[in-house]
């Protein structure tokens, strides 16, 4: 059996009165690929967020390679990247200068970025800031940021939005390539052809509970 790269144990998160999340439990394995479904608000956003150690289960609990997404925060949190609505980019700061301080946060070396940026069609655009870029531009720099980390995990919320269909061609091209390589991959996305294209199994969310 395939080791489990990520464990969702009867896991609800709440915001104010409301339930996102509703005893949900999951598990992945290792080099599996999973899209995840569901309508508007169904809770696909927080159970990535969840994955990604950037909030904390009300109830139960999550393990990424099994480590405590919570008491084991920071290790849990180097094996994942996110690739999410917000960008979380600098816009005073270059394509360019956003992805080596990127790197130097995460310790690697800044030569592939060039290479980085000719991969995502921004390579002309390296030294220009980031707030003069579109939704579509921003969403390819938050892709090259997520492929200088080269996580063993990745999750994507909605990597195909805001893309025009050159840059969803690419977005498909590189999944497909880590799916290859044995990256655990969560697909979050209404685009349902090119995610059951790239995925082992589907599960879907309705009302924040697992269906």
């Amino acid at each position: 059996m395939s080791a489990q790269a990520i464990q969702v144990d009867g896991v609800s998160k709440r915001y104010g009165a409301r339930w996102a999340l509703v005893r949900t439990s999951l598990q992945i394995n290792a080099g599996e690929s999973v899209m995840l479904t569901g309508h508007n608000g169904s809770g696909k956003t927080t159970l990535l967020r969840l994955m990604a150690g950037l909030t904390a289960p009300s109830v139960g609990a999550l393990r990424v390679f099994d480590r405590d997404v919570v008491r084991e925060r920071q290790a849990a949190r180097t094996a994942v990247a996110l690739l999410s609505h917000q960008s979380g980019h600098y816009d005073d700061l270059s394509a360019a200068e956003n992805l080596r301080l990127h790197a130097a946060l995460l310790g690697r070396d800044t030569q592939a970025i060039d290479e980085l940026l000719a991969r995502v069609r921004l390579r002309e655009r390296a030294d220009t800031p980031v707030r003069q870029f579109s939704a579509g531009m921003k969403k390819r720099l938050s892709l090259a940021r997520v492929m200088l980390k080269r996580p063993k995990i990745v999750l994507l919320d909605e990597p195909f939005g805001e893309l025009d269909p050159e840059g969803m061609a690419d977005v498909e091209t590189w999944i497909a390539e880590e799916r290859k390589a044995g990256t655990t991959i969560v697909l979050a996305t209404h685009w349902i052809d090119q995610g059951r294209r790239l995925s082992d199994r589907e599960v879907r969310l309705t009302n924040g509970r697992l269906v």
